[in-house]
C-alpha cells in the first residue's frame, strides 16, 4: 500500500494513496494519530460505555445512549450498506485501528483518565455520526412544548418557538459569479457547534487517482460530509432545523415473566426488552432496562411507571444513515453529482448550498423526513391513536440561486418541515452585508464572518428609552445603552452594560408568577434533556419575542426593565468590558482548567455566533467550530480556520496555533499545491511525541532507525561516559544489530531524542514482564521500564538541561503509554545515575543482580544495579 502524509505549516494533514480504499484508510490512521483521545471517547459514547472512565458526571448519557440503542442502530444501518461503500468503511476503520496500536495512546489523557486504545467495530463510525446528531434538531423540545401546553395552555407555544438550548445551527452563503472578483461562486459560512478540544472539525485533504478533495471532516467518521472542494465543486450545509424525530407516550404493562407489552393502534403488543449494566468509574455500576416498541426506543420511563416516552427517528426505521453520500461526494465534479449524493442524504437533515466551474448552482434541502400528522411536530403524541403514524417520506424543497443566498436557521427554505427556527437577524444581516458591496473577494468574506451587530436588543433598547424618574446611576447607565452602537465587540463597555441588564431581565422575568407554572419543568426528567427544560435559558432565547407579546397582561415589562436597569447600575463596574465576561468555554471530555479562556467578541443572535445563556451564564460554550471560504473558480484562494488547531496532541505545536487567528476573525490559506506541504515520514520514523518546553525548546521522542541513526549511537555509546550502557567496545555492526533486533520486539523499544531537531538522548522503554528485570522484582500492572543515556557532553554548560528533558522523558513514559509506575535499574556503580533519578522524585529501592543473557540474538553480561520506581 502507498501512502504519503503531508503537512502545511499548520500541520493540516494532506493524504495521498494510490485508491479510494487506501486513502481511506490512511484517513482512519491519521484520525488515530492526531484525534486518537478524541474518537476514542466519542466511540465510548456511541456505545454507553464513557461512564468507564470520566465516571458519574455522563452516566446520564451513557443510559440514554443505551435505552435510545444507538450502537444497535449503526450495527443495523453498516449492515444494511451496499457492499461499496462498507467496503470504503471497513478500510477507515482498519486504518484507526493500526493507527491506535501503533501509537499506544500517545494523547497523555489515556493515562490521565487510566483507559487503554480499544479495538474499533466496522459500524463504529456509524455509531458516532448517529450519538453526534441524535440531538442535534432538539426533540427534546418537544417534551418543553408538551409542558407548556400542559401548564399554560397551547396559545404560548409559539412565544417559545426559536433556536435555543442545546440546537447546533450555522450561517451559510452563496455569491454567484457575477458578484465576485475572480467571476467565480464564493461559498462561505460557519458551522455553530459547542466548541470542544479537540475541535468537532478536522482540516483534511484527501488525494488519489479518482478524486482530490480538501474540506472538513468529523473525526472518527471517514470522507468529507458537511464542507467540501474537490477542484471543480464545492458544497456546503446549513442545519435546516427540520423536524424529523418524534416522540410517543406510551402505555406500557409488565408481564408475569418480566416481559413488556406496550399500547399500539392495535391494542396490546410485545415490546423487545432487555437489562444492561454499565461501569461508572468511582462508583458502583448502573443497571439500564432497554426497552422498544413498535414506535421506538423509550428514553423516559418504563413499564414500572405505567407509561413511557418512546424515540422514533428514520435512521432505526429505515436502517440508513445515508453513509453512501460520502464516497459520492468525495467523486463529485460537477453541482450534478452533489445533488444525487445528497439524494441519499439521511441524518441530520441539512440546507445545502453548492457551485461549480460550469455555471452549476445548487440550494436544497437533503435528509430523511417522515411523513406525518402536524401534530407529531409539536409535541410528545398518544402511541395508540393510528394518525400519529409515519406514512413515508416527504419531498424536500429547493429554489433556483439568485446572485446571492443566504441560510441561517432561519424559517425560510425548509419553513414547512419544522417548528422552531432561529431568529431572521443572522440572516437578514449577511444579506445587507453582502448587498452592501458589490464584488466580493475570499478574503474579504471575513467581514462578513465576524460582524457583531445584534439586531434583538431593539426590543430592549425600545423599553430602556421610555423609562423617567430614574436615580442618577440608572439615568447614566440608560444614557450608554442608548448610545450604544449595538455591536457586541470584545472591547465594548456598551455590550457589556447591555449584556448586564439584559440577563437581569431574564432573571426577573423567570422569576414572575405568569412562569411559575414552568419553573421546575425539568426535575421530572433524566438528566440528558434538562437543557431543553429550563426555565431561564427559554427565556433568555424568546426574550425578543417575550418583550413584544400581549400573551401575558399581568407582566408589567416597563417595571420589570425599570428593575433590572436599577439592579445593573448599582453592580456596574467601570471599565468592564464584553470581553471581561464573554469568554470562550471548550467543552473537554477531562477537564483540566490549565489554559486561560479568552475573551470573545459576538452573542446568539450576531453572524458572529458567539452564544451564552443571558441570565444564567455569559460564558460561551458554543460558536462557529470552524470557518470556510471556498473560492469555486480557483481552490487555491480558499480559506478555512479552527478554533483551535489541527492537532488533539498536547505538546504539539498545532493543538492551539490557530486560535488566535481565530479570535479575530483571521483564516488560514487552502494549500494546494503538494510543493508546498511537508512530507511526513512514515509512522515508524516520525515523532511519537512532542512537547515544547518554554524557555528550553521542543522535545520528539522517535523510533530509532537503526541504519539512518546508527552513526549518532555509535558515536555515543563509544564515549567513556556512556561506559555504564554497556557497549564502550561495540563495532557499528554490533550497534546496528543490537538495534535491529530492540526494533523486532514488540516488548522492548529505542527511540531517539532531539531538542530543537538535534539528537540529545537515546530513550529506551521495555514491558517489565518480559525483561530479566522480572526476576528481580515483584511487577504491577502499569509499570514500564525505561532505559535513557544522554548524549555526551550535551547540555553539559546549560544549567538545568537533565532536569528539563527528563520532566519530558518522564511524561512520555507515564502518560504517552498509559503507565503508572516507571521502573528503572542503573548499574549500581552510575552514582551519577543515581543521585539524578533521587533528585527527580524516584524513590530508590533494594541493589539487584539482573542475570545474564546469552541467546543468539542477544548478549547482556551479569549486571549489579540499583532498581528505583517513580509513580505517576
Amino acid at each position: 500500500m502507498s501512502v504519503e502524509v503531508y503537512r502545511d505549516e499548520w500541520g493540516i494533514p494532506h493524504l495521498r494513496a494510490d485508491s479510494a480504499r487506501e486513502l481511506a484508510h490512511a484517513q482512519g490512521r491519521n484520525a488515530a494519530a492526531d484525534r486518537g483521545w478524541q474518537i476514542e471517547v466519542e466511540r465510548h459514547r456511541s456505545q454507553g460505555t464513557s461512564a468507564a472512565f470520566l465516571g458519574r458526571g455522563v452516566a446520564g448519557w451513557d443510559r440514554f445512549a443505551r435505552q435510545a440503542r444507538i450502537d444497535d442502530t449503526a450495527r443495523r444501518c453498516y449492515r444494511a450498506l451496499d457492499e461499496e461503500t462498507r467496503g470504503w468503511l471497513d478500510a477507515y476503520v482498519a486504518g484507526v485501528d493500526a493507527g491506535l496500536r501503533e501509537l499506544g495512546g500517545a494523547a497523555p489523557e489515556f493515562a490521565r483518565a487510566g483507559l487503554e486504545p480499544g479495538r474499533w467495530r466496522p459500524w463504529t463510525p456509524l455509531g458516532i455520526w448517529l450519538s453526534t446528531h441524535i440531538l442535534f434538531t432538539g426533540f427534546p423540545g418537544k417534551l418543553w412544548r408538551d409542558e407548556v401546553v400542559r401548564r399554560i395552555g397551547p396559545g404560548a407555544v409559539g412565544l417559545f418557538a426559536t433556536d435555543g438550548p442545546g440546537t447546533s445551527g450555522s450561517n451559510g452563503w452563496l455569491v454567484t459569479g457575477d458578484r465576485t472578483a475572480t467571476g467565480g461562486p464564493l461559498i462561505a459560512g460557519d458551522p455553530h457547534r459547542y466548541i470542544e478540544d479537540p475541535g468537532v472539525y478536522q482540516q483534511i485533504r484527501l488525494a488519489c487517482p479518482e478524486y482530490d478533495v480538501v474540506g472538513l471532516a468529523v473525526p472518527g467518521v471517514p470522507g468529507i460530509g458537511h464542507f467540501g472542494h474537490t477542484g471543480t465543486v464545492a458544497w456546503a450545509i446549513t442545519n435546516a432545523m427540520a423536524d424529523y424525530q418524534d416522540l410517543y407516550r406510551e402505555r406500557l404493562r409488565r408481564l408475569p415473566d418480566g416481559g413488556v407489552e406496550a399500547l399500539g393502534p392495535d391494542g396490546w403488543r410485545p415490546a423487545f426488552r432487555s437489562v444492561e449494566t454499565f461501569e461508572v468509574a468511582g462508583a458502583p455500576p448502573q443497571e439500564v432496562e432497554v426497552v422498544e416498541t413498535e414506535r421506538g426506543t423509550v428514553v423516559i420511563g418504563g413499564p414500572d411507571e405505567g407509561e413511557g416516552i418512546a424515540l422514533r427517528q428514520p435512521p432505526r426505521v429505515r436502517e440508513d444513515l445515508g453513509f453512501a453520500a460520502l464516497p459520492a461526494l468525495l467523486r463529485a465534479r460537477t453541482v450534478a453529482d452533489v445533488d444525487r449524493a445528497f439524494d441519499r442524504w439521511a441524518e441530520p437533515v441539512n440546507v445545502v448550498q453548492a457551485a461549480d466551474t460550469e455555471g452549476g448552482l445548487l440550494h436544497r434541502v437533503a435528509g430523511a423526513v417522515p411523513e406525518r400528522d402536524p401534530e407529531n411536530l409539536l409535541r410528545v403524541v398518544p402511541a395508540h391513536e393510528p394518525r400519529h403514524a409515519w406514512r413515508g417520506l416527504r419531498e424536500l424543497p429547493r429554489e433556483p440561486v439568485g446572485t446571492v443566498a443566504v441560510m441561517a436557521n432561519q424559517r425560510g427554505l425548509a419553513a414547512p418541515l419544522g417548528i422552531e427556527f432561529a431568529p431572521p437577524h443572522r440572516a437578514d444581516r449577511i444579506r445587507e452585508l453582502l448587498d452592501a458591496q458589490d464584488v466580493w473577494t475570499a478574503p474579504g468574506m471575513a467581514a462578513v464572518h465576524t460582524d457583531t451587530r445584534l439586531a434583538s436588543a431593539r426590543p430592549l433598547l425600545d423599553l430602556v428609552a421610555r423609562l423617567d424618574g430614574l436615580d442618577p446611576h440608572a439615568e447614566a447607565l440608560t444614557k450608554r445603552l442608548l448610545a450604544w452602537d449595538r455591536h457586541m465587540d470584545a472591547d465594548s463597555a456598551g455590550a457589556a452594560a447591555y449584556a448586564r441588564v439584559r440577563a437581569a431581565v431574564v432573571r426577573k422575568l423567570a422569576a414572575h408568577p405568569a412562569f411559575a407554572p414552568l419553573t421546575g419543568t425539568g426535575e421530572a426528567y433524566p438528566e440528558v434533556f434538562r437543557p431543553w427544560l429550563a426555565l431561564a435559558p427559554r427565556i433568555a432565547y424568546a426574550l425578543e419575542t417575550l418583550l413584544t407579546t400581549d400573551q401575558f397582561p399581568d407582566v408589567d415589562r416597563e417595571t420589570v426593565v425599570r428593575e433590572a436597569v436599577g439592579e445593573a447600575a448599582a453592580a456596574t463596574a467601570t471599565g468592564v468590558t464584553w470581553g471581561d465576561r464573554h469568554r470562550l468555554a471548550t467543552w473537554r471530555a477531562l477537564p483540566d482548567g490549565d489554559e486561560a479562556a479568552p475573551g470573545l467578541p459576538g452573542d446568539h443572535d450576531c453572524v458572529l455566533s458567539t452564544s451564552s445563556v443571558p441570565g444564567v451564564t455569559d460564558l460561551s460554550a458554543r460558536g462557529p467550530a470552524a470557518r470556510y471560504v471556498w473560492d469555486v473558480a480557483d481552490r487555491a484562494n480558499s480559506l478555512w480556520v479552527v478554533p483551535l488547531g489541527a492537532s488533539g496532541i498536547p505538546g504539539s505545536p498545532h493543538r492551539r496555533d490557530q486560535l488566535p487567528l481565530w479570535l479575530r476573525g483571521g483564516l488560514v490559506p487552502v494549500i494546494t499545491d503538494w510543493n508546498r506541504l511537508t512530507k511526513e515520514t512514515p509512522m515508524r520514523e516520525s515523532a511519537v511525541y512532542e512537547r515544547t518546553v518554554e524557555g528550553f525548546g521542543t522535545v520528539r521522542v522517535a523510533p530509532v532507525d537503526p541504519a539512518a541513526d546508527l552513526d549518532v549511537i555509535h558515536g555515543w555509546v563509544r564515549e567513556e561516559r556512556a561506559r555504564f550502557w554497556g557497549m564502550e567496545g561495540a563495532s557499528r555492526e554490533q550497534v546496528r544489530e543490537t538495534y535491529e533486533h530492540v526494533d523486532s520486539l514488540t516488548t522492548h523499544h529505542a527511540h531517539l531524542v532531539r531538542l530543537d531537531g538535534e539528537p540529545v538522548a537515546l530513550f529506551q522503554t521495555y514491558e517489565p514482564e518480559a525483561d530479566r528485570v522480572s526476576e528481580c522484582y515483584e511487577v504491577e500492572d502499569g509499570d514500564i521500564g525505561v532505559h535513557f543515556l544522554i548524549a555526551p557532553a550535551t547540555g553539559g554548560a546549560v544549567r538545568g538541561f537533565t532536569g528539563a528533558l527528563m520532566t519530558v522523558l518522564v511524561a512520555y513514559a507515564l502518560e504517552g503509554h498509559g503507565k503508572r509506575r516507571i521502573v528503572v535499574e542503573p548499574d549500581a556503580r552510575n552514582t551519577k545515575a543515581v543521585a539524578l533519578l533521587e533528585r527527580a522524585g524516584f524513590a530508590l529501592g533494594p541493589e539487584i543482580v539482573l542475570p545474564e543473557i546469552d541467546l543468539p540474538e542477544v548478549f547482556l553480561p551479569e549486571k549489579r544495579a540499583r532498581i528505583a520506581f517513580l509513580e505517576r
